[in-house]
């Protein structure tokens, strides 16, 4: 009895299989069927939003025209020169991750970027990205940025292997803080439904009345999820910024 009653806060990010017996096949799971949709969203969305390309835009064409002006100044205000080029690539993450995590909001959806092999990928992918940018820009002048100008000898053997290490470290802290934060919303989420579910079940009437907190909770924690998904989605793209940023610029 006690196992039925028990609150499973980490089913919901189980894979399972993805189109029936041809995802069997192929290893094609549910994570992958929501990064489908997320780029079907977002190719449908501007889609129809640009199609007539109104003078005095409507509503969807004004939400897109204000999403790329938001992060085409991020891109400005963050890489500055030589960021512009980087745009399409910051935009496309941004939209990516933001309507990956809305979609995770909604029931019977999945949340892939609760998943760290997610996170973990599109951080390695821009690691890898800055990285070789700043080759490309610098050659081997871009191991300059482990050695920060004005920083007296003595300090360097000690200062240069803290920057390597922070260096490396950056794909590790990028794809965590994507994962933990979506991660740990969803689990007090079902959570505090869970516990809904147990007071109304066990005390009856009472329960009923008990319940009223954690909903209240849960509808809280609703309107946070939401802001949530956007500032993580934000933290992503200007983080992806500094770093190239970094690499064009060395510091």
């Amino acid at each position: 009895m006690a196992q039925e009653s028990a609150i499973n806060a980490l089913g919901q990010f189980q894979l399972t299989t993805g189109f029936g017996p041809v995802g069997r096949l192929v290893g094609f799971t549910n994570s992958n069927e929501m990064m489908l949709l997320a780029a079907a969203i977002i190719t449908m969305l501007f889609t129809v939003a640009l199609r007539r390309k109104a003078i005095v835009p409507g509503r969807m064409q004004g939400l897109v025209e204000m999403s790329y002006d938001f992060v085409l100044q991020m891109v400005d205000d963050t890489i500055g020169s030589g960021g512009r080029r980087f745009f399409p690539f910051i935009f496309t993450l941004f939209s990516f991750i933001l309507v990956g995590n809305l979609l995770g909001l909604f029931p019977y959806f999945f949340a892939f970027t609760s998943h760290i092999a997610i996170t973990g990928a599109l951080a390695l992918f821009v690691f890898l990205l800055s990285t070789t940018v700043g080759f490309w820009y610098h050659g081997l002048g871009f191991l300059k940025f482990f050695s920060p100008p004005g920083v007296p000898g003595w300090l360097l053997p000690l200062l240069i292997p803290i920057e390597i290490v922070s260096f490396l470290s950056r794909p590790i802290s990028l794809s965590v803080r994507l994962f933990a934060n979506i991660t740990a919303g969803h689990v007090m989420w079902e959570v505090f439904a869970g516990f809904m579910i147990m007071l109304v079940t066990s005390l009856g009437a009472v329960g009923v009345v008990a319940a009223i907190i954690p909903l209240g909770l849960n509808v809280a924690l609703t309107a946070l999820e939401f802001l949530v998904a956007f500032l993580q989605a934000y933290v992503f793209a200007v983080l992806t910024c500094l770093y190239l940023h970094d690499a064009i610029h060395l510091h």
